[in-house]
């Protein structure tokens, strides 16, 4: 298997490598419960950035950002958070080395809602500092409903914090730091549609919400296998001519 991660590589074979693309996996570090490790959320996007770039010609990994926006997610023993201005600065420092070693076109690979804001933020600002580059920010899990049947999951559409879903990849992913014996979550009261601004506390009485019970490695690996098909759908386009939008006359 071809190396992808950049921790692994040196500068010899980075040369060699004809590199044109590059995955930024980011996480956070938070309780995911008693059943799931602090770390959940780098730990899934990294799995899933290494799969795909390995299925790529020219796709290269950074190591994971373990540790993004989390105040709220401070209920539950131990979040280590970073700020928001800190959290978009240090994306935006990323991008711009990359962008300082050639490499134009870069997919921010989210695993963590409180990275959402400042994904886009940061890669926007680059965007408009430097439009040559090709950039594109995917939380993972949007991309379920999309590929997978509903009717896969038991409870709340399979979604929560440490959920069906997020805890179903876990088995898949990382089985050995999954103690499912622990699994408990409750499922809050929302609106579908308004953005609704809570700590986590509000929510459940747990480190998780949703039902992780309910969770399989079977559903993991349908979940892992669906992500990382529309990975390397995407980032076949995405490595060989970046971002080509051709607009006509409507």
């Amino acid at each position: 298997m071809r190396q992808v991660r950049l921790e692994h590589l040196n500068t010899k074979l980075f040369e060699e490598g004809g590199f044109t693309a590059a995955i930024i996996p980011i996480g956070a570090c938070e309780s995911h419960g008693d059943h799931m490790p602090f770390g959940t959320d780098a730990l899934t996007a990294h799995a899933l950035a290494i799969r795909t770039a390995e299925q790529l010609r020219s796709t290269f990994v950074l190591p994971p950002l373990n540790f993004g926006m989390s105040d709220h997610y401070r209920h539950k023993p131990i979040c280590i958070s970073l700020s928001s201005d800190t959290q978009v600065r240090v994306l935006k420092d990323m991008i711009l080395s990359l962008h300082h070693w050639g490499i134009h076109r870069v997919l921010i690979l989210n695993g963590h809602d409180g990275n959402i804001p400042c994904a886009e933020i940061a890669a926007r600002e680059v965007k408009v500092a430097h439009p040559e580059m090709s950039l594109a920010v995917l939380d993972w899990w949007v991309v379920v409903p999309h590929m997978l049947p509903k009717d896969l999951f038991e409870v709340w559409n399979g979604w929560g914090h440490a959920g069906e879903v997020e805890t179903s990849i876990g088995l898949s992913l990382f089985p050995d730091l999954m103690h499912m014996a622990e699994a408990r979550g409750m499922v809050p009261k929302v609106d579908p549609l308004m953005k609704e601004i809570w700590t986590f506390d509000e929510l459940t009485h747990h480190g998780a919400t949703g039902a992780p019970a309910r969770a399989t490695k079977e559903k993991g690996d349908r979940i892992a296998e669906a992500v990382v098909t529309y990975l390397v759908n995407y980032m076949t386009r995405f490595e060989t001519q970046g971002l080509r939008y051709d607009p006509t006359e409507a």
